[in-house]
């Protein structure tokens, strides 16, 4: 469900618009996409929004909107993404009436636990390696915290922050279920051949972590 979860970023996308990384990404296999955009209004953003939705729904792949829950609602999102800082766990599954699924970032088990009571369908979790994707990533955590998040909670954990074919497999090897990816997808010349290459390596090292239980 979450196995490539690809986040978009025009900003590091060589020119390319969310919707172009929507569909390369999702032609190579991604399970779901995150839109991700801090400097479109919200107008230009909910049309970029509809405009993925309309891709993602092509493929079979989740739609999640990064932060705006007015804008995954009035796009008819899967559902949005949410930070410790954003709209409060509560107060979004109030206001979508159960409607979307909805993602929360954690960083320590007490943050993925609260997350868990309170509803939330899966977390995300990082940064595990160091990152520049992201300017407010914070430290690293490496995967023992994956590890460490995994013994307390059942929802699906996606991992973030410095992700690439190289280290996947140790993510998947602690415990998450899947890995969040803005550049090793969405920065690379060829954006459905990254993504297909990330899935294979995600799905082996998911078969090879269910073999070892």
């Amino acid at each position: 469900m979450y196995s490539l979860y690809v986040i978009t970023d025009e900003g590091l996308s060589l020119g390319r618009s969310h919707s172009e990384l929507a569909r390369l990404a999702c032609e190579g296999g991604a399970d779901a996409i995150q839109l991700r955009d801090k400097h479109m209004c919200k107008n230009e953003l909910l049309a970029a929004a509809r405009e993925v939705r309309r891709i993602t729904s092509l493929h079979g792949a989740l739609f999640f909107v990064n932060d705006h829950l007015d804008v995954a609602v009035a796009s008819e999102a899967d559902g949005v993404h949410l930070g410790q800082e954003d709209m409060r766990l509560a107060d979004a599954v109030k206001a979508s009436g159960r409607s979307l699924l909805i993602g929360i970032s954690a960083a320590t088990p007490e943050e993925a636990l609260e997350a868990e009571r309170g509803g939330a369908d899966y977390v995300g979790v990082g940064p595990i390696f160091g990152t520049s994707s992201k300017d407010d990533a914070g430290e690293a955590v490496g995967t023992e915290r994956i590890a460490a998040i995994r013994n307390v909670i059942k929802i699906p954990i996606v991992a973030i922050g410095g992700i690439t074919k190289g280290n996947v497999t140790s993510v998947i090897a602690a415990g998450a279920d899947g890995a969040a990816v803005i550049s090793a997808v969405v920065s690379q010349n060829n954006v459905r051949e990254a993504a297909a290459e990330l899935k294979a390596i995600i799905d082996g090292a998911v078969r090879a972590s269910k073999g070892r239980r």
